[in-house]
């Protein structure tokens, strides 16, 4: 049986993409075959396609991490997962693993999580490995306690977005930035205590004064993949962490004196090193949190799986480009 997939042959810019009919996997042991409804694109995607984050890939390879849809079938010894039910998950086309961006996907059961009714399919797709990303990192990682102020650049990115709403809804102040007085209002309805426009106002001179007001920043949760220590450390609290999630290649200059006389720590993660368990654990109290309506994962574009390409040139053009036309998610739905 044949399906279609966003699949490539050889690594390179977007237009190595192909939508092509490809055998239809079956599960093997431990796996669920999803019928796949929404998947969303993440810049892990663009950059494991353009060669920059090397795996040993298949040929050929099915790009893609996030997907939600319906179990088709279930492999030998699955226990959680039955045909019918709806799911969600992320860590697919990792470490050589096939991807997401197909009719069918063939998951390793501990990746996926079942999915409220309550939730769409393209809402759990937007939010999976991005929701994942915050709530490691503001929980497990940054040890995040109410009332203490966090601070976010891009407030409506992906990562960002959900670090937003998902610090509000545990009691922070939340400080976060925006490139535009329609991002900042978002970013607001979110839980954003305090928005700098950092393409009109001073980003230093602002946080000056929030933090003025608000004290020192407890949780400073670093999107950008070139991260500023020289602004972060002496905007931070005694003790205070420094979460950095982003930014491969970044090579920033490190104060070592002002950083270690206030005993801070800076801790690094990448999600997918996480264990099942550990996303497990994320993954449910996101479901509590959706069906509550107090997480809500912007979608910025939908478009259609065979549009693959075209998403994957418009993530680009955010996020290694600064091009500013997206904010939320890019979904792809299935046909």
């Amino acid at each position: 049986m044949l399906m279609k997939a966003a699949c490539l042959t050889a690594t390179g810019g977007p237009e190595v993409l192909e939508y092509i009919d490809v055998p239809r996997p079956v599960p093997g042991p431990g796996q669920v075959l999803v019928r796949t409804a929404a998947v969303s694109v993440n810049p892990i995607d663009t950059y494991i396609r353009a060669g920059n984050v090397r795996f040993a890939l298949p040929s050929p390879w099915i790009v893609g991490c996030d997907l939600a849809g319906t179990v088709e079938a279930v492999g030998d010894g699955c226990q959680r997962f039955r045909p019918g039910d709806r799911v969600w998950g992320s860590n697919q086309g990792l470490f050589g693993r096939q991807g997401s961006f197909a009719e069918y996907c063939a998951a390793d059961e501990h990746w996926l999580y079942e999915l409220p009714e309550s939730v769409s399919f393209e809402t759990a797709a937007a939010g999976a490995l991005v929701g994942i990303t915050a709530h490691l990192g503001l929980f497990l990682h940054g040890a995040l306690r109410a009332g203490e102020v966090v601070f976010v650049p891009g407030g409506t990115g992906g990562v960002g977005s959900a670090v937003v709403q998902l610090a509000n809804a545990a009691g922070a102040t939340v400080i976060t930035t925006a490139g535009s007085e329609n991002k900042a209002d978002q970013c607001r309805r979110f839980g954003a205590a305090h928005v700098i426009l950092h393409r009109s106002e001073d980003l230093d001179r602002r946080l000056a004064e929030i933090t003025a007001v608000t004290g020192p920043v407890q949780l400073w949760f670093e999107t950008l993949r070139t991260p500023s220590l020289e602004r972060c450390i002496p905007l931070m609290a005694m003790r205070g962490r420094i979460i950095l999630m982003a930014g491969r290649d970044a090579r920033p200059i490190f104060p070592v004196g002002p950083f270690y006389v206030k005993d801070l720590r800076a801790i690094g993660f990448a999600m997918f090193n996480a264990s099942p368990e550990e996303q497990h654990t994320a993954a449910m109290d996101l479901n509590s949190r959706m069906t509550a309506g107090t997480w809500k994962p912007p979608i910025g574009v939908r478009m259609k799986l065979r549009e693959t390409s075209e998403a994957h040139s418009l993530q680009e053009a955010n996020t290694l480009h600064g091009a500013g036309t997206l904010s939320g998610k890019i979904v792809l739905m299935i046909d």
